[in-house]
């Protein structure tokens, strides 16, 4: 599954270079896995979720539109997911202060 996720992300951006940060599970270290030539990953050290950005991306999420709440449906729960990340997306002040890390230094 890791494979076919990589390669539909490699088509998606295409016309990109995509550096992806991973932790160790089982799935992203595998031997077998093949990288498009478009991706290179940097691998966190196992058992440290807190230096992966996207782990406090989940957490505000979570915590922001999903505390306590009971849904009818998957698509409830999807429709949820897609306001926050839509809200993210839309407010990159809030997901910079979610997600930066001196040691990810990005140029533009």
């Amino acid at each position: 599954m890791m494979r076919l996720f990589l390669d539909q992300v490699s088509q998606d951006f295409k016309e990109y270079f995509l550096i992806i940060l991973m932790d160790q599970a089982g799935w992203h270290v595998s031997r077998h896995l093949v990288l498009p030539e478009n991706i290179r990953i940097i691998r966190q050290p196992a058992r440290s979720p807190e230096l992966n950005p996207v782990e406090h991306i989940w957490d505000d999420l979570r915590e922001k539109y999903f505390v306590n709440r009971a849904f009818l449906s998957l698509d409830a729960v999807e429709e949820t997911l897609c306001e926050g990340i839509n809200y993210l997306a839309h407010h990159p002040d809030d997901l910079k202060s979610l997600t930066y890390f001196p040691f990810l230094n990005v140029t533009e």
